[in-house]
């Protein structure tokens, strides 16, 4: 029994000095005494753009403060023409086609709005080339409910970026910021007007960086000339958002707040943002020229592949490979330096290329006429080549159309087991019908095994072999005899390169398959 007390004595003592333990930390502040929660945030202070200082236990409250005055509502209205039926009633879009003999195309005056924010103190506003294309009239609203009609400076269709302007002076700014010093994982705030909410403000963190795979089309890019190259936040971003600012925790804008991706069109989790370093060098080009002098190397580029870089001799998964030219009637600047399909970008002037994004930012920093080496890599062998940049057009370029094939027939079809697919040689008839340039004129996927290498390389029915590329020899396609004769001399586990014309884009792609049993 006494040995009984004895424990429940010790366990007393025990509690009253584990608890007297915890109030002495407490006093001195070593450990926090209480619920379990987040410790508070220390004040921001932040000098707002009437000079006084905002002072806030929650450092979103003052850069909401400081920046949403800078925000603005933009609402465009654009005149558009709907084809009617034959009941008078507006037709579907796509429906066109089936009713020309009914009423013409009549005006129509649409509506739309977004966001932007003021950048200049004389009336400069940043927002998305696809807020105000094609407006007939842009009006802008400020937090404080002024409203001006603003005047469009210029616009550019390629990176979705445009300037606007309106009268008069001391307007409240924002604070650009560098983009490149922000890390996946920081906090950021996207300040709009969703859905019509004006002066909306969401936070969330960076959830990626360079983001570029499902944007290859921008809202009116050009073909084939769209950089991508989008900030990924969870942030709540909506219709509405298009064109406001991204702003970090020390208050300034690093992203013009752009895109969504979901089913639904609407916010599912993450938005996009293009980066204010490319903005702003797209917004001074607008400001001073109305245009964006923007610099052409001439490619279309590809994401890399562990085929590809077993098919280039890489070591790591990196670089940008070509998987075309642009189409500009001559030589692209990429093509006249000697640049080829299939070729690894691995460096621009001695800085190493990550990715396909990464290319298009380092271009980005030179001029149009200026020069820069290009390293490659190409079936093994590196290379340097020296290409003077050329300047994208105003107009999409395009693609010729002359038919130099005599031969209506295609021929029979012949599969490929080594690659997975069926082809056949392309007919006149065919080619004319897709508009396929002459130089792409070589013989036509119609069926792929779903299992097959060809269709893990991406390689789907309607494509047009043109050429083997590589690794021991480049040759032209014209038969499916052509291809086979390469084929019959790789053994399983090599990789094949080949150049694919794709009628549905209008393009090139590189295609390096595993050759199969």
């Amino acid at each position: 029994m006494s040995r009984i007390f004895a424990r429940a004595r010790l366990g007393v003592v025990a509690a009253l000095a584990f608890g007297g333990g915890l109030v002495f930390a407490a006093g001195f502040n070593l450990t926090p005494f209480g619920y379990a929660q987040q410790k508070a945030t220390p004040a921001l202070t932040s000098a707002s753009s009437s000079g006084s200082n905002i002072v806030s236990d929650n450092p979103f409250v003052a850069i909401a403060k400081n920046v949403t005055p800078a925000v603005v509502y933009i609402e465009t209205e654009r005149t558009t023409h709907a084809s009617r039926g034959p009941d008078g009633q507006q037709l579907p879009p796509g429906m066109e086609q089936f009713f020309h003999q009914f009423q013409p195309q009549v005006p129509r005056r649409e509506r739309a709005s977004g966001s932007g924010f003021i950048v200049s103190p004389d009336g400069y506003i940043l927002t998305n080339n696809h807020v105000v294309a094609d407006a007939d009239q842009v009006k802008v609203t400020m937090l404080d409910k002024r409203v001006y009609t603003a005047k469009v400076v210029g616009r550019d269709p390629s990176t979705d970026v445009a300037v606007i302007k309106i009268d008069g002076s001391n307007f409240p700014t924002v604070k650009l910021g560098d983009d490149s010093q922000e890390q996946v994982g920081d906090w950021v705030l996207a300040i709009g007007n969703p859905l019509a909410l004006k002066f909306s403000v969401t936070a969330g963190i960076i959830s990626a960086k360079g983001r570029s795979g499902q944007f290859q089309q921008l809202y009116n890019a050009p073909q084939g000339y769209a950089v991508v190259d989008y900030i990924q936040t969870d942030a709540a971003i909506n219709p509405g958002n298009s064109g406001g600012p991204l702003v970090d925790t020390k208050g300034e804008v690093i992203g013009i707040n752009s895109a969504i991706e979901s089913g639904t069109g609407y916010y599912a989790g993450y938005g996009f943002a293009i980066p204010i370093t490319l903005a702003k060098r797209v917004m001074n080009d607008l400001i001073k020229y109305g245009h964006f002098n923007r610099p052409l190397l001439g490619i279309s580029m590809q994401p890399m592949g562990p085929n590809d870089a077993q098919a280039a001799g890489l070591k790591e998964i990196r670089g940008a490979k070509v998987g075309g030219f642009t189409e500009t009637g001559t030589p692209s600047p990429a093509q006249q330096a000697g640049i080829q399909e299939g070729d690894i970008i691995i460096a621009i002037n001695g800085q190493p290329v990550e990715t396909e994004t990464d290319l298009q930012r380092m271009v980005l920093d030179y001029k149009p006429g200026e020069t820069i080496n290009v390293t490659v890599m190409r079936y093994g062998k590196q290379k340097t080549f020296k290409v003077k940049l050329g300047k994208v057009p105003s107009g999409e370029a395009v693609a010729s159309n002359s038919d130099s094939n005599s031969g209506e027939n295609s021929g029979e079809p012949a599969s490929s087991s080594k690659l997975g697919i069926t082809i056949q040689t392309l007919s006149a008839a065919l080619a004319r019908r897709d508009s396929v340039p002459s130089q792409y004129r070589g013989v036509e996927v119609t069926d792929v095994d779903r299992d097959g290498s060809a269709a893990a390389a991406g390689i789907a029915p309607g494509m047009i072999i043109t050429k083997v590329l590589g690794p021991d020899t480049r040759k032209t396609i014209t038969s499916a005899s052509d291809l086979e004769g390469v084929l019959k001399k790789m053994h399983k586990g090599d990789v094949v390169s080949l150049l694919i014309y794709w009628p549905a884009q209008a393009r090139t792609l590189v295609a390096n398959v595993a050759i199969g049993g």
